[in-house]
């Protein structure tokens, strides 16, 4: 094995946090990912990894080869991807996350579209709610929804989105439209368990007057909620591109219209800073942008690469 094999063993180690995770990344065994280390650790003469039977971790040494180490293996991606020519040139793997609603409703058949036009690109998509992070967890690219602060690793904002607050028809007959925010007390309130989502919806209103959200199920999964919405358990306040389906074919109608909540969202591509990413991740990104805002009929510009 080479030296760059040596140091996308211990990536691997590092990134998936033990010798039989990384051999299963790798396809080897978990002693032939331990050996490579320990004979790494002996050409260099120092420990980089506390072993444990419950944890591994990096020793201060094996944190500053391991950052090191990832920037070398990320520019010599990169060096070899600009170096080849052609669309069919593309090739190794990419690393991403997306949130579970937006990712399967959005960022999925992107994903699929891009790999049918270059076979050689193999994407690891994970989807979860939580803010994962990125350079500790060996991600090259992340898309985000919400209302995202200002982590220093927006690579490009894709589009802004409005909320709604819906109901089913049969919802709204059975226990009336509210016609403004003081009435959502004695409803039915289907409301997600994330931090930046203000605990009333944050609605606009003429009347300066608090006012809170009637009981009703909390989740920190906006599909879960969409789920309940549907299925008449009272009202939700959804992103548009999870609703804008329902509300022509008239599964969900909107209310509460004069009052919109604030802030409104925006879907947003991160990746990490530090080196350049490697060509396939750079064009990955830029065709997401692009089927993000044609699926969205979003024609927002770009903030930078």
């Amino acid at each position: 094995m080479t030296q760059i094999d040596d140091l996308n063993n211990l990536l691997a180690v590092v990134d998936h946090g033990s010798f039989s995770a990384a051999a299963r990344a790798l396809g080897q065994t978990p002693s032939a990912v331990g050996k490579r280390v320990a004979l790494l650790e002996a050409r260099l003469g120092v420990v980089l990894l506390h072993r444990s039977t419950r944890r591994m971790a990096l020793t201060a040494a094996g944190r500053h080869y391991a950052e090191e180490a990832r920037e070398i293996v990320t520019r010599l991606a990169a060096l070899e991807d600009d170096i080849a020519v052609g669309a069919d040139s593309l090739r190794g793997p990419v690393r991403m996350t997306a949130p579970i609603a937006f990712g399967r409703a959005r960022v999925a058949p992107a994903l699929i579209a891009f790999m049918r036009q270059h076979r050689g690109v193999e994407i690891a998509l994970n989807l979860t709610d939580r803010n994962v992070d990125l350079t500790g967890e060996g991600m090259d690219l992340a898309v985000r929804t919400g209302v995202p602060a200002d982590s220093g690793l927006i690579v490009r904002r894709v589009m802004g989105y409005a909320r709604l607050i819906c109901a089913t028809p049969d919802y709204l007959r059975a226990w009336g439209a509210p016609a403004h925010p003081g009435e959502l007390a004695h409803h039915r309130c289907l409301t997600l368990a994330q931090e930046w989502q203000p605990r009333d919806w944050g609605l606009v209103h003429s009347s300066a007057t608090a006012h809170r959200l009637g009981p009703g199920l909390r989740c920190n999964a906006l599909d879960v909620l969409h789920m309940a919405c549907l299925a008449g358990e009272g009202l939700a306040c959804l992103p548009e591109f999870l609703c804008r389906d329902d509300i022509p074919a008239g599964r969900l109608q909107p209310v509460l219209r004069e009052s919109p909540p604030q802030p409104q969202g925006a879907v947003v591509i991160l990746r990490p800073e530090g080196a350049a990413p490697p060509r396939r991740v750079r064009e990955l990104s830029a065709f997401l942008v692009t089927q993000l805002r044609q699926t969205a009929g979003a024609q927002e510009g770009a903030s930078g690469d």
